[in-house]
């Protein structure tokens, strides 16, 4: 997707996975546009907290929110001050970082205010382990999981071809079934 062909009727969806054990990360992520379904459901996650899970706008430092505004949904419920420090801190600067890159790409020398770059808006549901103890590669992970998710979601991947040879060799790093 560049803003070139961006479509403003659909939506993108991608998913990444980066790391190993506690300190893995795993990344859902919508792109879209603020005045279709992902702008609704971006402005009413946004407004409606549940316990353990808050959902924030990325930012690249306090009071400055990243472009395309990017919602951060936690999908793991909160528990205790070095998860909330780590999905807080860490995985929200490795997913902010990730963010803007691809605003660069997507920009490449347009200025911030294009109406097509101010219309999209993000959503990543961001999976941090509640005993993920590495600071560093917290971020590490979330960066490359949510860059791979923002690829996989503009290339709309993955393709038929690639489910279909993927289909007989189901697994995940949580579980690979026997034969």
């Amino acid at each position: 997707m560049t803003l070139m062909n961006y479509n403003k009727s659909a939506f993108y969806i991608g998913e990444g996975y980066a790391g190993e054990k506690n300190n893995a990360a795993h990344i859902n992520i919508l792109i879209g546009s603020k005045e279709g379904p992902l702008g609704f459901a971006f402005s009413n996650a946004l407004s409606s907290p549940s316990q353990g899970h808050v959902p924030f706008l990325v930012v690249a430092s306090p009071g400055v929110p990243v472009k395309p505004y990017t919602l951060f949904v936690n999908k793991a419920t909160l528990q205790g001050p070095q998860h909330e420090k780590l999905t807080w801190g860490a995985a929200q600067a490795g997913v902010a970082k990730a963010i803007l890159e691809w605003a660069e790409q997507l920009l490449q020398g347009k200025d911030i205010n294009d109406p097509a770059f101010d219309d999209l808006v993000a959503i990543v549901a961001v999976w941090v382990d509640p005993m993920a103890s590495d600071e560093q590669k917290v971020f590490e992970n979330n960066y490359a999981a949510c860059r791979d998710a923002i690829n996989r979601a503009i290339n709309n991947a993955p393709n038929y071809q690639q489910i279909k040879q993927l289909a007989t060799t189901i697994s995940n790093p949580f579980f690979t079934p026997k034969d």
